[in-house]
């Protein structure tokens, strides 16, 4: 592909919502001890500012992944019996409140002040102190809770506090609440989007075989299937906007250098071919994008129906091999949307599975919502042991390799921000879009290259991204996998990725397929189950794919699994920070893996019980 001169550089969207729907409220509920004459006048003033002082935390810490702020609702009145619990309950439903943080540092009536609203998380925060029993109230709301079916994430700080400080949060208090919000708006954000499945199952793969049950009944989400073929529909009736499509073309052309081509010289294509190829998938990408969220301009252009779009939170394209024996492979395509910037700006990354894999797009929708941050899908592909990296290459591995390394990697949606281009007080992450400068992603553009598909596996041709993650990265690998007769079950692993030197990088690359992105993985050990060595993770993995996202997250992946009632199968996070309703407890502490799954077998997925 011809290169032309460099284009105005990337420049910044505004946060915005392209998903039909407003954007969920954390709702603050102020409980107070019921009784006039002097109980309840002197703990108003507390009571509510304990609640804006947990709203202030909040909004303050935490945005939305599209950027926008997260809002706080409080109750208008403190909540003293049934009736002011049901008219707070009236004005969350009004605002969207989609989860809801019960406060108080007092007694309160149990089962009369609590919400009994299903489908919705719930947390207490019970202040401890000595004026007032607040723990009492937190114990006795939280045997109400469980006792009727409706878990709740209890929180309760480690130090007694005075009431004249009741507006100062706790370290501890603040770790918990926040965990609890950035869980609880992945929970309301998910529901009632779509995931858009285009083709269907690819090659067998059992994740791409896509479970509408699963969607419905634990994340509140439907299921729209588009055949591929109306890929082939769009682009030969140019249902696009041909004006972006010049635009993103010429961008391309100067952003999208091709690499190396691999195919030997008798299956290489012409520069005619290539450019050809570079048009199909640019449009590719653009149509993929409408259907997923839609494109107002398509309603000018006369195609009102393909203007709405599909309100898809997520997608995957099918890809192999209907598709790729014929056409140019989905690698672009994937790759640019699961970025945060292309020929429009920096922005929001778009989510899309490889090969349809619904439930590694699932791990990529939760690491994004959890983080903000970009996501990567990739094959777990092989475990390098330290004697056969030895053996190949020549070098023993030391540092962060010493105990050997998973090696990830695969042709889709790797987004291209895990170049680790990215920096932060100097030191290389993955950022939320709107954190990226146009140099970052710049320089992620740069280091990247686009080598024509291997024919042998894709014969229809297209590019694949070619880089590495060149840095050293904290980094969380997980996985949704389908049990039959268990249902769903999550697996987690937090580690890093490591910047393999260049003698031991080059070799390694060269004997799988260089021209797809690969990354270096080394999970953290515990000694313990799976993560007793590399290749016990790299053995316990439940599938084919992960997904990985930038930092150790953890937690906040077992507190939202448990919100979902997904099961917890296997982790390497400190079992002491772990943060579930307490009604797990009931369930065992001896062996905490066997009573998550238990309580989440007994209360069910979270949409099953309550209906949506």
């Amino acid at each position: 592909m011809k290169q032309t001169r460099r284009l105005q550089e990337l420049q910044m969207n505004e946060p915005r919502n392209q998903l039909v729907g407003q954007m969920p409220k954390i709702g603050i509920r102020p409980t107070i001890d019921g009784r006039r004459k002097g109980v309840r006048e002197s703990l108003e003033g507390p009571t509510m500012a304990m609640a804006k002082a947990a709203a202030k935390l909040i909004s303050e810490k935490l945005r939305h992944a599209n950027g926008l702020p997260v809002e706080c609702v409080i109750a208008d009145t403190c909540i003293g019996g049934a009736t002011e619990a049901a008219m707070c309950a009236e004005k969350f439903r009004k605002e969207g409140v989609g989860a809801m943080l019960t406060v108080t540092p007092c007694w309160c009536y149990g089962s009369e002040t609590m919400d009994m609203t299903v489908g919705i998380p719930q947390a207490v925060w019970g202040f401890n102190g000595t004026d007032r029993p607040g723990a009492v109230y937190l114990a006795a709301v939280n045997a109400a809770h469980s006792q009727k079916g409706l878990p709740v994430f209890t929180i309760y700080g480690r130090d007694v506090q005075d009431m004249g400080d009741i507006e100062k949060i706790p370290g501890d208090v603040q770790e918990k609440l926040l965990q609890f919000a950035k869980a609880g708006l992945v929970v309301a954000t998910m529901k009632n989007k779509s995931y858009l499945s285009l083709g269907g199952t690819s090659m067998g793969i059992a994740g791409s075989v896509v479970n509408p049950d699963f969607f419905e009944d634990y994340l509140g989400m439907r299921v729209v299937t588009v055949d591929m073929s109306e890929l082939v529909r769009r682009i030969n009736e140019c249902i696009y906007d041909q004006k972006e499509f010049m635009r993103a073309i010429a961008w391309v052309r100067v952003n999208c250098k091709e690499g190396k081509d691999y195919n030997s010289e008798e299956q290489q294509k012409s520069c005619e071919r290539k450019d050809w190829e570079w048009g199909f998938v640019v449009r590719m990408t653009m149509i993929a994008r409408d259907l997923m969220v839609g494109n107002p301009r398509l309603n000018e252009l006369g195609y009102s129906e393909e203007a709405l779009g599909h309100n898809a939170i997520l997608a995957g394209f099918q890809g192999q091999r209907h598709w790729t024996d014929h056409f140019p492979n989905g690698d672009f395509m994937e790759a640019m949307l699961c970025s945060s910037f292309d020929w429009n700006g920096i922005r929001e990354s778009y989510l899309m599975a490889t090969e349809n894999d619904c439930f590694n797009g699932v791990c990529m929708l939760f690491g994004h919502l959890l983080t903000n941050t970009a996501q990567i899908f990739a094959d777990v592909r092989t475990y390098w042991s330290p004697e056969a990296i030895k053996r190949v290459t020549g070098t023993w591995p030391i540092g962060k390799m010493n105990g050997g390394m998973i090696h990830l990697i695969n042709s889709g949606a790797a987004t291209l921000d895990a170049c680790g281009k990215q920096e932060r007080d100097g030191e290389p992450v993955m950022k939320p879009f709107w954190e990226i400068n146009p140099e970052e992603a710049q320089s992620c553009l740069n280091v990247t290259k686009w080598s024509p598909a291997v024919y042998e596996y894709f014969r229809g041709g297209g590019f694949s991204s070619t880089f590495g993650t060149r840095a050293d990265m904290p980094a969380t690998m997980f996985r949704v996998n389908m049990v039959k007769g268990l249902g769903p079950v999550l697996q987690i692993a937090e580690g890093e990725f490591v910047d393999v030197p260049p003698v031991i990088y080059q070799k390694l690359e060269e004997r799988t397929n260089p021209t797809w992105p690969t990354h270096w993985f080394a999970p953290r050990l515990t000694g313990r189950g799976p993560f007793v060595d590399v290749y016990s993770v790299m053995n316990a993995w439940g599938a084919n794919h992960g997904a990985i996202s930038y930092g150790h997250i953890g937690l906040e992946l077992i507190t939202l699994a448990a919100m979902l009632r997904i099961p917890v199968f296997m982790h390497n996070v400190d079992e002491r920070k772990i943060f579930r309703p307490a009604a797990w407890a009931s369930f065992g502490t001896s062996d905490p893996g066997v009573a998550d799954q238990m309580a989440c077998t007994n209360f069910g997925p979270l949409y099953t019980k309550c209906g949506r």
